[in-house]
């Protein structure tokens, strides 16, 4: 994942704080559109969503590797990296984080 240099990172937290400020940073961004902006650009790619699931499946050929290769420390990133790409298309299909939690408790 590239990070965007100008987002602030949450203070400690549990993991859906960390989701909910990710998603937020993705959503401004989203509307925002800034210069420079990796998060920006998905949005505005020439492939328009297929760049980002390429970069899904990209990062999935990447956390498969990570995992057979035992790799915790490579696997936690690869890991990051998808849920990033995963939360940008939720986004771009104007689904949120709190509808992935709502399909996730539905199941448990």
């Amino acid at each position: 994942m590239t990070d965007d240099a100008d987002t602030d990172g949450p203070d400690a937290g549990d993991a859906g704080d960390v989701l909910d400020s990710l998603f937020s940073t993705i959503e401004q961004r989203k509307r925002d559109l800034p210069e420079g902006s990796y998060t920006a650009s998905l949005f505005t790619h020439e492939k328009g969503e297929n760049a980002v699931l390429e970069k899904l499946g990209e990062e999935t050929t990447e956390l498969v590797l990570a995992a057979k290769d035992d790799d915790h420390e490579e696997l936690l990133h690869e890991s990051a990296d998808f849920v990033y790409h995963l939360l940008v298309l939720l986004a771009m299909n104007d689904l949120s984080v709190e509808d992935l939690r709502d399909e996730l408790e539905a199941r448990f």
